[in-house]
């Protein structure tokens, strides 16, 4: 079992390709490229924290059809597009504002929103966060995980760990 991080997916929200100038031609053409980018990363048995802004403007019944579509054992941390009908819906394995948590011994402090400071930050811990779609200038041992910054597709721990060195070797831009 693998666990995989992404944000940000924004699915059945107009926005999404407008403001962030998603590469897709229309609406349902960004929500099933989505799918198909997580289908094809996430395993039936893996886990993905979600770090918010799951969709906006989908009812009830197309936020269960998305969940069900997705590969994975799904944990959503609420962001500030997710609804009621985003947070009640029965494909969650956990909804929380805020979690802490380890993987391969790294310390994560997961949120929708990027923190000046954390706990554990002295000790290691790394905060991955969602929200600002790749425009925010990243502190050391902070890592936006939204589709936007990392790809269209959720992104393991090495993954997140090498966008930065990938973003240090090619120097400033």
């Amino acid at each position: 079992m693998a666990v995989f991080f992404t944000a940000d997916t924004h699915f059945g929200d107009p926005r999404a390709l407008r403001f962030d100038h998603r590469p897709f031609p229309d609406l349902d053409a960004h929500d099933e490229g989505l799918i198909a980018a997580w289908n094809a990363t996430v395993a039936a048995d893996d886990e993905v924290w979600h770090l918010g802004d799951f969709c906006l403007g989908p009812g009830p019944d197309r936020i269960a059809e998305l969940l069900g579509r997705l590969n994975g054992a799904k944990h959503l941390i609420t962001g500030n597009n997710d609804g009621e009908a985003t947070r009640a819906a029965g494909g969650w394995a956990s909804v929380q504002a805020y979690a802490e948590i380890a993987v391969e011994g790294r310390a994560l402090v997961l949120c929708h929103y990027a923190f000046r400071t954390w706990n554990g930050i002295g000790r290691g811990a790394l905060n991955l966060h969602g929200h600002s779609h790749g425009k925010l200038a990243p502190m050391p041992k902070q890592y936006d995980v939204g589709v936007d910054a990392m790809g269209f597709a959720p992104v393991d721990l090495p993954g997140i760990l090498a966008s930065r060195r990938r973003r240090a070797a090619r120097g400033p831009v």
